[in-house]
């Protein structure tokens, strides 16, 4: 009887000590918040999305209603508080504004850049983007209602043009318009300046000036590599961007 009694008490501890190494596991791997931006939506970091949650990260996608800046990081701020422990703000595009704002919450270690726009205190859209060379984004800006869309041709020539066909058209039919008010909005106090960040360029950018993305990649301190690709750098070089994202989130920073 005492025997049973000790293997049980043995079985007990050891199933016990599993299980405290599994949930401890859990705890150390940060939740991952992706942060789309204008003319996309949250399923463009698909690929990212279903790799991250197979290795066992917490993901959440925000989908930005882009109505502001502040509504936009209202919406980060909301997924923030509902993950787990630590968390990556991973930002494309317009969602560098939305992740430079939200990143000063204490529950984010780190910041991706993802041919993302990396504003200042005080910036707005136009103002940083006036820091680099000149884009003819705005030549396929189509105004409805107060929001601003990106033509078909603009998804084709300028946002996506190393997709397929079918990619672009996805693109173009998902896409979330801005507000027009949104260009005039300013940035507020930049997260990092505390958080150490990282910064994909995007070689082929015709939505963001790829020198642009150097200076802010340089300003920011943000740890940079570069890869041959459109403005959805995400979508066509998937794994490229997944790299860089754990490597965010395996940082000791």
């Amino acid at each position: 009887m005492r025997t049973l009694k000790f293997l049980i008490l043995t079985v007990s501890i050891v199933l016990g000590t599993i299980s405290g190494y599994a949930q401890e596991a859990k705890a150390t791997k940060p939740s991952i918040i992706f942060v789309h931006g204008i003319w996309a939506d949250g399923s463009s970091w698909t690929s990212q999305i279903n790799d991250l949650q197979a290795k066992g990260y917490p993901v959440i996608s925000v989908q930005n209603p882009i109505t502001s800046l502040s509504d936009d990081v209202a919406a980060t701020k909301r997924a923030i508080d509902r993950a787990e422990g630590n968390v990556i703000l991973v930002g494309h595009s317009w969602g560098g504004f939305v992740i430079t704002q939200a990143g000063n919450d204490p529950k984010v270690v780190g910041l991706v850049y993802v041919a993302a726009l990396a504003p200042d205190l005080g910036e707005t859209l136009p103002s940083l983007s006036a820091k680099g060379p000149a884009v003819n984004l705005k030549d396929y800006f189509e105004p409805v209602g107060g929001f601003v869309y990106l033509s078909k041709e603009g998804v084709k020539t300028v946002f996506a043009q190393n997709l397929t066909a079918m990619q672009q058209n996805l693109i173009y039919a998902t896409q979330t318009p801005a507000a027009q008010t949104v260009f005039g909005d300013q940035s507020g106090e930049p997260a990092w300046k505390q958080k150490p960040s990282w910064y994909i360029v995007a070689k082929s950018d015709k939505a963001i000036h790829p020198d642009l993305e150097r200076f802010m990649a340089k300003r920011s301190h943000a740890k940079t590599i570069e890869v041959e690709a459109s403005h959805v750098v995400m979508i066509s070089h998937a794994k490229e961007v997944l790299a860089v994202i754990e490597e965010a989130a395996n940082s000791k920073k």
